[in-house]
């Protein structure tokens, strides 16, 4: 049995040229999802009022800000990999990725960085711009990393596993439609959970989103609606299942070889 193993050249030029593939087009992956973020920010900022108070000293607008960042990375993080092997099977040069002598294991780690890495920059364009307009800043660093990364990485190796039993555009939209965006619009993203109550609250902490942007939230605000040590378990553990599912999936080559 062949065992899976990460030689280095075949890895780095498979990720940098998922990287490449994005960042040639500035206004389409990174420009236009930042300012559909910001266009939120502004809309829900507005229509709550910009004194509207979250808790205590925590406006709407800081309380609202952490959701917006972490529901672009999330996006931008499974847009990336599900379009990028979509795309590749529709033209039919899927081959110029299996034919090289990549390992699963590479494949793997090769998709599931470039999605990360289209997710953080969008993040850091988003949040770099809501500094600047209505002050963000951060209670913990700790806290912000990793539910970024764990996120990012998180709905990346889920457009993987889209994108492979995906055969056209059609189908893709189709999760992003019924299974991303609405885990994204119910896990708290502009409300507080704890607001909720009877089934709607054990529903919301059964969204892993949640876990994602309550945790993100706290780093930025230091107030969160569950347990940190909850989310980041949750986190990890969908992150260590999922890389392994798509690692399956890349091993026996499903949907992807003849």
């Amino acid at each position: 049995m062949r065992v899976d193993f990460v030689s280095g050249l075949g890895f780095y030029t498979l990720l940098t040229k998922e990287i490449k593939r994005f960042l040639k087009v500035p206004l389409q992956t990174v420009f236009a999802p930042m300012m559909t973020t910001l266009l939120f920010l502004a809309v829900f900022t507005l229509a709550f009022g910009g004194g509207t108070r979250y808790s205590g000293d925590v406006p709407f607008s800081a309380f609202l800000a952490p959701g917006l960042i972490m529901m672009s990375v999330i996006q931008n993080s499974f847009a990336n990999t599900s379009s990028s092997l979509v795309i590749s099977k529709v033209q039919g040069n899927i081959v110029d990725v299996l034919m090289p002598p990549l390992s699963a294991l590479e494949l793997t780690m090769a998709f599931a960085l470039s999605g990360l890495a289209r997710g953080i920059v969008v993040g850091i364009a988003v949040a770099t711009c809501m500094y600047f307009s209505i002050g963000l800043s951060v209670h913990s660093w700790g806290a912000v990393l990793f539910f970024l990364v764990g996120a990012g990485l998180m709905l990346a190796l889920l457009g993987v596993i889209g994108g492979i039993i995906s055969d056209k555009f059609d189908h893709i939209a189709a999760v992003t439609n019924f299974v991303i965006m609405p885990l994204s619009f119910l896990s708290g993203t502009f409300y507080s959970v704890e607001r909720l109550s009877g089934i709607w609250y054990d529903i919301s902490h059964m969204n892993p989103f949640f876990y994602m942007i309550d945790g993100f939230r706290y780093g930025f605000i230091g107030i969160a609606d569950s347990s940190q040590i909850t989310g980041a378990f949750v986190v990890g553990g969908l992150d260590i299942f999922l890389f392994c599912v798509v690692w399956l999936l890349f091993k026996r080559g499903y949907k992807l070889k003849a």
